[in-house]
């Protein structure tokens, strides 16, 4: 039986389960399971491998995809760019750290993008986000994150400084933020939305709920939106070849 698993908390939140036993149904995939692991800690990590010997392959989300950097053995180019993992293969009891997130986020992003769209926001600054800044850096895309609050010498705008002029700028703003995941579906980052206009994409990380009040309010605008349901799918399957190379 080859196991595999989510790491993360709280992982209420999470379809990975349920996307992967549809899976293994729907394409006949035997003596293969996929579990949730919460983890009330990233220190627990080491535990979790030493008592699941059949663990062949981990995703990792909120709040470890940093954290969990130094319990893996080694890790790719994507993980050293963003300083995130998501994606953890395990041979021999080794720990090698992937990111398919880079990937999830820029085909899923690609299909509703337009010329105009050379400035972002990233809101949130995040294990999610440092994967959405190295995709937009590789398409050429310029960015600003947008935090409540900021660190030393940063360039990072917070919240109140958003203005009409800086919206209009950047006509890409993505939410990389867990604000308006369900169950707290009435919340939404605190952006000027009255300066959205129908030149905007808003793309919300979150999947569940299908439309958050994000993507509502950019929608009331005009922007086009898009969830992170095609980045999910995306980056699971990236998992799965990853696991099976």
């Amino acid at each position: 039986m080859r196991v595999f698993g989510l790491i993360g908390f709280p992982l209420s939140h999470s379809f990975s389960k349920r996307f992967f036993a549809e899976k293994f149904l729907r394409e006949g995939i035997a003596d293969t399971v996929y579990e949730n692991f919460p983890l009330t800690d990233i220190s627990l990590f080491p535990d979790l491998l030493k008592a699941n010997k059949a663990l062949c392959g981990l995703n990792v989300t909120i709040p470890y995809k940093q954290d969990v950097i130094p319990f893996l053995d080694d890790y790719n180019e994507v993980v050293k760019g963003t300083g995130a993992c998501n994606c953890i293969r395990i041979e021999a009891g080794e720990t090698f750290g992937f990111n398919t997130d880079v990937a999830g986020f820029q085909q899923s992003l690609t299909p509703k993008l337009a010329p105009h769209h050379t400035r972002a926001l990233i809101l949130g600054r995040g294990g999610a986000a440092r994967a959405v800044a190295y995709a937009l850096t590789s398409m050429g895309i310029g960015f600003r994150y947008v935090v409540r609050k900021r660190l030393a010498d940063d360039d990072a705008l917070l919240y109140q400084e958003l203005t009409s002029a800086i919206i209009k700028a950047h006509p890409l703003i993505i939410n990389t933020t867990p604000i308006g995941m369900y169950p707290d579906i009435d919340a939404f980052p605190a952006i000027p939305y009255e300066f959205i206009s129908s030149r905007h994409y808003l793309y919300d990380l979150i999947y569940n709920p299908e439309k958050t009040a994000f993507l509502e309010k950019g929608e009331k605008q005009g922007a086009a939106i898009q969830n992170g349901m095609p980045m999910l799918i995306i980056q699971a399957e990236e998992s799965w070849k990853i696991w099976n190379s």
